[in-house]
C-alpha cells in the first residue's frame, strides 16, 4: 500500500480502526500545519521500505472525536497499529530512522 498524500476530511468511527487487520498507521494533523508539511518527506522515506502498511490520514482539529479517543494533543501524531491495538506512537517525528523503527514494530508484531 502507497503512503496517502492527502487528509481526509471525514473520520472513520474509532470501532472500524480498532478492527482494522493487518499494520496499520493513523496520522493525525492538518494541510496547513507546517510540522505536519515538515513530516511528509520524512514519511515518505520510512513508508517506502514498508509497503505492506496500511496509511490512513485523518485531518485533526477542535471537536474531532476519532483524535480525541487516542488522545492526540499535537501535531502531526503518527499511531502505529497491529490489527487494530496501538503497538507505537510518535508525536512530531524528527527522522524517517525514527518512523522506520515503528514501522517495524508493526510489520513484525502482525
Amino acid at each position: 500500500m502507497a503512503m496517502t498524500n492527502d487528509y481526509s476530511a471525514v473520520e472513520p468511527a474509532r470501532e472500524t480502526i480498532d478492527l482494522l487487520d493487518g499494520p496499520t498507521l493513523v496520522e493525525f494533523g492538518t494541510d496547513w500545519c507546517g510540522y505536519c508539511r515538515g513530516a511528509q518527506p520524512l514519511l515518505a522515506l520510512a513508508m517506502d521500505s514498508h509497503p505492506t502498511v496500511r496509511h490512513i490520514k485523518i485531518e485533526d482539529g477542535r471537536g474531532r472525536r476519532l483524535g480525541r479517543s487516542f488522545r492526540v494533543k499535537l501535531w502531526p501524531t503518527l499511531i502505529f497499529l497491529s490489527n487494530g491495538t496501538e503497538v507505537a506512537r510518535l508525536v512530531r517525528p524528527g527522522s524517517a530512522a525514527e518512523i522506520r523503527e515503528a514501522l517495524a514494530r508493526i510489520d513484525t508484531a502482525v
